[in-house]
């Protein structure tokens, strides 16, 4: 019984380790990007979106498509806050290919994710911005070219959602917003550094290297596409899981894919998508995700051999 307790115990402690190290790297990251997020959510994202609100007065052509998918990502906002605004621009009469390289976009990377991601490195980080918004100009190129003209989202039923910044003192406004993005995120951000422990202690890298390196590249990138799909539930929380699995063997190919499949197949996502596109709509955002996502895979790492 005793032997038991020891390596219980022994067991712990090695957990511990890993867990205080992986945190001690990636909370500076979090707790910068929790501040810059919520002070963006604060002060700048009404301007974001009266840019986007403005753009239906103009007649940007093609190129708006871009202009939509940079806003895409400086939005602060979450896929149950943006497809409310979506609505909101799709009434003002922004069109449809426009709005699909806002949500795309904004669905993959925001502000806050940013910050997160500085703590995988200069390359993960170029990779992620450059196919994030490569991938809402793909989703705005596809509409116009195919639907030309034919409507593709119904916002019947969803009205944009009232401010939860109101309080009078800014000083207060943004603590608020702090607070509430750490309830949202923390439990998340945990849960990845203690899984990511989890994972150095059990997992052999020489294993993992196999699966998700460069010898066995379409397989790797087609597992971190599908593992991207249960295991993506806040995007800080997978922070500390790609820093170890990128430093275990995982090419940075199979990382982009699990970055571009992982936020946009989130099951909550997924259900407010579904109402939104339709079952057959819905069925190709699905197919365009995966194929967008393994094509960057084979590209990044053609790239980075």
């Amino acid at each position: 019984m005793s032997n038991i307790l020891q390596t219980v115990w022994r067991e712990i402690v090695y957990i511990w380790y890993y867990f205080e190290k992986q945190l001690r790297q990636i909370l500076p990251y979090w707790v910068l990007g929790m501040v810059l997020g919520s002070v963006i959510s604060v002060f700048v994202k009404e301007r974001i979106h009266n840019a986007v609100s403005g753009m239906g007065k103009r007649k940007f052509g093609l190129f708006g498509i871009v202009i939509a998918s940079v806003l895409g990502i400086a939005s602060p906002l979450c896929m149950y806050g943006t497809i409310p605004l979506a609505a909101s621009f799709s009434r003002k009469g922004i069109r449809d290919d426009w709005l699909a390289a806002f949500m795309m976009s904004s669905i993959l990377l925001n502000p806050q994710l940013i910050i997160y991601s500085m703590a995988l490195g200069k390359e993960v980080l170029a990779v992620r911005i450059i196919t994030c918004f490569l991938c809402g100009i793909a989703a705005g190129v596809i509409l116009r070219i195919f639907c030309k003209g034919k409507p593709f989202f119904n916002f019947e039923g969803f009205s944009e959602r009232k401010s939860r910044d109101t309080d009078p003192n800014p000083v207060l406004r943004l603590l608020k917003n702090i607070l509430r993005n750490f309830k949202a995120t923390g439990l998340y951000f945990l849960l990845g550094v203690l899984l990511s422990a989890l994972f150095q202690r059990y997992v052999p890298a020489d294993r993992f290297a196999a699966l998700f390196g460069r010898e066995h590249e379409g397989f790797g990138l087609l597992m971190a596409a599908t593992v991207g799909v249960p295991l993506y539930a806040c995007g800080g929380g997978t922070i500390p899981l790609l820093q170890q699995w990128l430093s275990a063997g995982m090419s940075i190919g199979s990382a982009a894919s699990f970055m571009l499949t992982g936020p946009s197949t989130k099951i909550t996502n997924l259900g407010a998508l579904k109402i939104v596109l339709g079952i057959r709509n819905f069925l190709l955002y699905l197919a365009f995700v995966i194929v967008f996502s393994l094509l960057s895979g084979f590209v990044v790492n053609l790239m980075f051999r």
